[in-house]
């Protein structure tokens, strides 16, 4: 197969005409291999648009990579900085980090399942990724003891906007989540600013699993 042919076709087929059009992120789209990220078996598939399953020793772990174009447009409407830290909630094959790492200070993220964890960094180490550092744990109950950060992502949905999360939010930062519940979510960029009010802007409909322990929205019973 010619990756790079595939990898040229998803660029101007797939990513440029869902309006990625930021040279930075379709740079790194070509230099962060994705097909070295996808799990075995797969490579031939991962420049389709869909999400791809994660695999540990050729057993299914219920969780998936974003769709490329996802994994995108979210890295540019992050809109990243070189100087800033990123906090991400699901560290999934670790090729959204390797992605935000090229754009950032540092990223920290942290995947509930220990062997996910462990093919990432597997993962990271293979591509020479740096300044990625990979914890293993619940991201909403670790995430408040890890400090401030600049930038947090959830690679996965939450039913409600997680106000954990936000607290760990620098002023002038921001978080990105889908939010929402079946078949109603929305990715959502929510920023914080200097006295630390909250300005959230809806940038699409989209549908993805939900989060393990994401907090639930309030249930009313009649």
């Amino acid at each position: 197969m010619d990756f790079e042919k595939a990898r040229f076709n998803m660029i101007e087929q797939q990513i440029r005409p869902w309006n990625v059009l930021n040279q930075k992120v379709l740079d790194l789209l070509e230099m962060i291999k994705r097909e070295n990220f996808v799990c075995t078996g797969l490579e031939k598939l991962a420049f389709t648009d869909c999400d791809l399953p994660i695999r540990v020793n050729g057993a299914d772990t219920g969780e998936a990579m974003f769709s490329p174009k996802m994994e995108a447009r979210i890295l540019q409407e992050l809109e990243l900085g070189t100087h800033e830290k990123v906090l991400e909630i699901g560290t999934g094959t670790g090729y959204m980090a390797a992605l935000m790492a090229q754009q950032c200070a540092h990223v920290t993220t942290i995947e509930l399942n220990p062997a996910i964890a462990e093919l990432a960094r597997s993962n990271l180490k293979k591509n020479g990724i740096t300044r990625v550092k990979v914890l293993e744990g619940c991201g909403f109950q670790l995430a408040p003891t890890l400090g401030q950060f600049d930038v947090i992502v959830l690679s996965g949905s939450t039913p409600i906007m997680p106000a954990g999360l936000l607290e760990a939010v620098n002023p002038l930062g921001r978080l990105m989540a889908v939010i929402g519940q079946a078949p109603a979510m929305q990715l959502v960029l929510a920023r914080k600013s200097r006295d630390g009010q909250l300005i959230t802007t809806p940038l699409f409909e989209t549908m993805t699993k939900v989060l393990i322990n994401a907090p639930k929205a309030n249930e009313f019973v009649f």
